[in-house]
Parts: structure tokens; C-alpha cells; sequence
């Protein structure tokens, strides 16, 4: 129910953008759509929101430049790097794993996971989705090079190169580095090639 929620939510971040654009007046600029809020409109709109959701946006906006829309519990980014879209949510969850933090930044890419491996990324880590219809994977964490390492090692599980627990290991290993300011290359870049075609639009049910 929860990630039908988030999915929800992203999907009324959107519909709020379009019906803005619908409604500007002649020649206006439409900043929200084009992502170009400047730095105050964004600290402003932001200013009560927990510490570790402000400096996932500081960050972002640094390496990406200003999120293309903000809502009271969302800013998000579209395509930038790697990521088909980058939401930093408001709202923090609670994560032990590999250390206690709060997830508040998602980021997604096209993906297409064996059906057979689901259960394995799930018991990976429960902050790596796998959307089989849509052909996407995401990690939700506090800082993007842990969405990039999740991600790497995701790939390593679904392909069969690393067991569940190797996996879990290596994390814990490279955000230690990380955190030393150590080479900690799984946290740099994503590390595989992404298909063209990831969607998986299933089929219908057989008629009687």
C-alpha cells in the first residue's frame, strides 16, 4: 500500500505541473515546468522540511541544477545522469541498513529484472524497487552514491554474479570506503548497460 501511495503521489506531482502550464497567462514563463525555480523560491518552499531532505536538494541542485517542480512534499528532477527521474521526498523512512540513516532521495532507471530474481533483490535490500510493468528499478536512500552502489549490486544479484549476502557484504564495504574517502568505485557510476526495452506489459488472462 505504500509504494502504491508514493506512485500515487508522483503521479499527482505531475498532473500539478501540467495543470500550472495549462493555466499560465500569455508569454509567462513557466518555471515549474522548465526547472528553472532559483535558489530562494526553492529554500522556500522547503524551509521546514528535515535536514537530510534539504541537503539531498542542495546536492542535487548543485550537480543538476533546480528541480523542475516543487509540491509540499516533493521536489523533483526529470532526466539527469544516469536517472530517468530523481523525486527527494519530504517525508523521511527509516533505514538500519547497512547503518541507520532515513531515505528521502529516489532515483530510477530502466531495468528489466528476471522474474525469478525478485525475491533475492528483495532480501538485498528493501529500498531497491523492481516496477515490472513500467521496465524500472529504483533506490531510495540519503545520498545518490548510495542509490548508485545499491543499484550496481542490484544488477550483480539479478545477474547471478553475487549472492544476496555477498551483496549486503560489498554494500557495507563501499559505503565504509565512501565514508573514508577511499576508492569506492561501485558508488562513482553505474557500472552496466541499460536495455533500450524494459517494459513488461504482461498478458491478458486466457477468455473461458
Amino acid at each position: 500500500m505504500k509504494r502504491l501511495s508514493m506512485l500515487a503521489t508522483v503521479a499527482c506531482a505531475c498532473l500539478l505541473t501540467t495543470v500550472a502550464s495549462a493555466h499560465k497567462a500569455p508569454g509567462q514563463e513557466d518555471k515549474m515546468m522548465q526547472g528553472h525555480m532559483n535558489s530562494a523560491q526553492v529554500d522556500k518552499m522547503t524551509k521546514g522540511w528535515p535536514k537530510a531532505s534539504r541537503d539531498a536538494i542542495t546536492f542535487l541542485t548543485g550537480k543538476y541544477g533546480a528541480p523542475a517542480a516543487v509540491t509540499a512534499d516533493m521536489a523533483v528532477w526529470g532526466k539527469a545522469g544516469p536517472w530517468k527521474r530523481t523525486i527527494v521526498f519530504r517525508t523521511e523512512v527509516p533505514h538500519k541498513f547497512p547503518g541507520p540513516h532515513t531515505d528521502v532521495m529516489q532515483q530510477w532507471l530502466d531495468y528489466k529484472a528476471p522474474l525469478s530474481m525478485y525475491d533475492d533483490l528483495a532480501m538485498y535490500d528493501g529500498s531497491v524497487v523492481l516496477e515490472r510493468t513500467s521496465g524500472e528499478m529504483s533506490a531510495r536512500c540519503d545520498k545518490e552514491e548510495a542509490n548508485v552502489l545499491a543499484v550496481n549490486l542490484a544488477h550483480e544479484v539479478a545477474t547471478g554474479k553475487r549472492s544476496v549476502e555477498s551483496a549486503r557484504q560489498k554494500y557495507g564495504e563501499q559505503i565504509m570506503a565512501m565514508k573514508a574517502k577511499q576508492p569506492a568505485p561501485y558508488t562513482e557510476r553505474v557500472m552496466f548497460n541499460m536495455d533500450a526495452s524494459t517494459e513488461d506489459p504482461d498478458r491478458p488472462l486466457a477468455k473461458k
